[in-house]
């Protein structure tokens, strides 16, 4: 993706920032903040010593350490960048640091689930904002990160009836100066929404891959040598971390399981379609769809590039 962030703040949103988990998105947090000066202080946290020792090699912090209390004293913004299973496990390792007026905020796919884990460990005037940045791609670790990972994606906020509006501006703005478009809605209504256009599409894709990988009439290695786009973009999707999309399937199980019934039923009126030679109602269905990815693109949230951008050789 282009450098497209604008030059360094004159003043920084935040004193002191720390960063939880030191994967892709926080990483990618951590040098957007750097490159665009939002906060004075940069603190990355991570339980995994080999993390922070590449955290320190690549000089992404100010400060780095394994101890979650000790890394967010007094730090006016704390992002929970960890896979949403464990929000409530941090959210309590942290919390004794936590200084009044500082905002929790988190990047967690699952936003019903990470908000009753995390409120109950709060420290009173401690304002809790979770987020999530729509934003991703497959590989995982510090060194994935970049600086512009956010540019031109939708991160939502999904603050408690009653949250401080100051501290919901403060990480809007957060979000909106690396480039997001920012968006609120209700808990509920994002888990509902991200259910089918992630939640489900990852889980096809692992089953999918799943399913090639056991056919006893294909060997592997025909899967891989005769990968065509469709497969081949499947297992960029089944290649994600697979403890975030344990945890995300487990934490939004009520609005996964409602969407997978929608889609069995109609899978089913489209095995229908195919078994009876129902060309009419399988030439409807694309041309609708086709509509949608036109749409996707004209919001800009893909390139509209043939085959999806991939260069070719020759």
């Amino acid at each position: 993706m282009p450098e497209r962030l604008g030059p360094p703040r004159k003043e920084p949103l935040f004193d002191r920032v720390a960063i939880i988990g030191l994967g892709l998105i926080g990483s990618s947090i951590i040098r957007a903040a750097r490159h665009l000066n939002l906060a004075r202080d940069l603190v990355a946290i991570d339980a995994n010593e080999a993390v922070l020792a590449r955290v320190r090699e690549l000089k992404l912090a100010d400060e780095a350490t394994s101890d979650a209390a000790a890394g967010v004293r007094q730090a006016d913004l704390v992002i929970l960048c960890v896979p949403v299973g464990v929000c409530g496990v941090v959210a309590q390792a942290m919390k004794s640091g936590l200084k009044s007026g500082a905002i929790v905020s988190d990047v967690g796919s699952v936003k019903a689930s990470v908000m009753a884990q995390v409120e109950p460990h709060l420290p009173p005037g401690v304002h809790f904002v979770p987020a999530h940045p729509v934003a991703g791609t497959e590989h995982s670790g510090p060194d994935a990160g970049f600086s512009t990972l956010f540019f031109n994606r939708w991160c939502i906020l999904t603050p408690a009836e009653g949250t401080d509006e100051k501290a919901i501006e403060r990480v809007r703005g957060f979000w909106a100066a690396m480039g997001s478009n920012v968006e609120v809605m209700s808990a509920q209504h994002h888990d509902l929404v991200l259910a089918i256009t992630s939640h489900v599409p990852h889980l096809i894709a692992y089953n999918i891959v799943g399913t090639a990988a056991d056919l006893e009439t294909v060997t592997q290695s025909e899967v891989i040598k005769f990968s065509a786009g469709g497969f081949r973009d499947f297992t960029r999707i089944a290649a994600s971390d697979p403890t975030m999309w344990r945890d995300v399937f487990l934490h939004n199980r009520e609005a996964v399981l409602e969407m997978l019934g929608r889609l069995n039923e109609d899978i089913a009126l489209l095995a229908r379609a195919i078994r009876w030679g129902e060309g009419d109602k399988l030439f409807d269905l694309f041309t609708r769809t086709r509509a949608i990815r036109r749409g996707i693109i004209s919001e800009g949230q893909d390139a509209p590039e043939p085959d999806f951008g991939r260069r070719r050789e020759g």
